[in-house]
């Protein structure tokens, strides 16, 4: 059988289902195992059991410790090195890139930097290396006020693409290193394979720590918290995990009570995303309002909640919940949660899980699977949104 070009040809096929790289890894991670493992039958039921139990701060399971920042923004401690501090809030790059155009986007990075945000997120494929452009602009000349962090996007693919997405990366950031580079979006189940294969982007990510080119390494996904688990107990050292959390995950597919505990017990930042489930569609359906969904998911035990704020509106309004941020006490997270329930049990308000409509492509293609021609993500990769045939930035004639 004939490898993707994408992949080494000494390295597996990508399209076969590796059911054994994720066989529940649940209990080496929670064992705290520096190794790659996966885990028993016994594991994988104590840790079913364990997600049924409730997963809002406790003694246990606390919040980060909490301080106030300019405009009285909430500042956390970045998982376990506490000497650095970032905003509960950050701002999240894909939606800066649908912003109405450059100017708008400088100037909500500008007012975001104003308002205390420190955390930017970011990623070398939103919108065609646009998002990362425009962050660059907004950020130049402000670069000491942020924590910056990108991702990068092999997907499974060899080392040396990641070296040299991340010097795209930098180049279009406007800086000399990067605070977080995660790996973006682990979808598939052969992905922890690939990641810690010789010649692979667990490498490259080291080394670019290494060099001093990034402080930290994380990886993102919103596919399936069991991928998250073998990302896990591969034992690579990282320092951040990205993930959906609202309150439609709580019960269903949970990150939450999966994934989010044991990064506390062991000190890795927490970074949650999708507090409205990526593009607001529970708002829109009045199942939740704009503002219990962020305070909600600002709420859990998280270092920082990303979001979208590509309209000043939107950016207010988030301001708004966490400057001087109060979060929802334990009975008020249960009682969301309730009541969301029924219309969460089947994905409905998380089509991350369950569907290709948030799929990347640039993912899908690395893996030899077809992609949606629909979405909006592969009509900007095949030039329709710009309809004159050009890659972004247009090609001055």
């Amino acid at each position: 059988m004939r490898l993707p070009r994408s992949f080494s040809n000494n390295q597996i096929d990508p399209r076969i289902a590796m059911r054994a790289a994720v066989k529940r890894p649940v209990a080496a991670f929670e064992r705290g195992d520096n190794a790659r493992a996966s885990a028993s039958d016994s594991g994988a039921s104590s840790t079913r059991a364990a997600a049924e139990r409730k997963s809002a701060p406790t003694a246990a399971n606390p919040r980060p410790q909490s301080s106030a920042g300019r405009s009285g923004m909430v500042m956390r401690p970045f998982g376990k090195h506490t000497d650095v501090k970032v905003s509960a809030l950050g701002m999240g790059g894909h939606h800066l890139g649908a912003a109405q155009d450059e100017a708008t986007a400088i100037g909500l990075v500008h007012e975001a930097l104003d308002g205390g945000i420190t955390f930017f997120d970011n990623c070398w494929e939103y919108h065609r290396g646009k998002s990362e452009n425009w962050m660059g602009k907004g950020l130049k000349g402000r670069r000491g006020e942020a924590f910056v962090m990108t991702k990068v996007c092999t997907h499974g693919r060899d080392g040396w693409l990641a070296t040299q997405m991340l010097e795209q990366s930098l180049n279009r950031l406007q800086t000399d290193h990067l605070d977080l580079w995660q790996a973006h979006g682990v979808s598939f189940e052969n992905d922890p394979e690939l990641f810690m294969r010789k010649g692979g982007a667990g490498e490259a990510m080291l080394a670019a720590q290494k060099a001093g080119k990034v402080r930290f390494l994380g990886f993102t996904g919103h596919k399936d918290p069991a991928i998250h688990l073998a990302m896990l107990a591969t034992g690579f050292p990282f320092d951040a995990v990205q993930m959906p959390l609202n309150a439609f995950d709580a019960s269903f597919h949970s990150f939450q009570t999966q994934v989010v505990p044991g990064l506390n017990r062991r000190g890795v930042a927490v970074l949650g995303m999708k507090p409205m489930s990526g593009h607001g569609e529970p708002i829109l359906n009045g199942a939740v309002g704009a503002e219990e969904a962020l305070r909600y998911a600002m709420s859990l035990p998280v270092t920082v909640t990303i979001t979208g704020m590509e309209k000043p509106d939107i950016l207010r309004q988030n301001l708004r919940v966490a400057q001087n941020f109060q979060p929802l006490s334990a009975d008020e997270m249960r009682a969301l949660e309730k009541r969301v329930r029924p219309v969460a049990a089947d994905g409905h308000f998380e089509l991350y899980k369950v569907s290709l409509k948030f799929d990347n492509p640039e993912a899908r293609m690395a893996h030899g699977f077809p992609i949606d021609e629909q979405s909006a993500e592969v009509q900007e990769m095949l030039k329709d949104t710009q309809n004159d045939g050009h890659a972004y930035p247009a090609i001055l004639e």
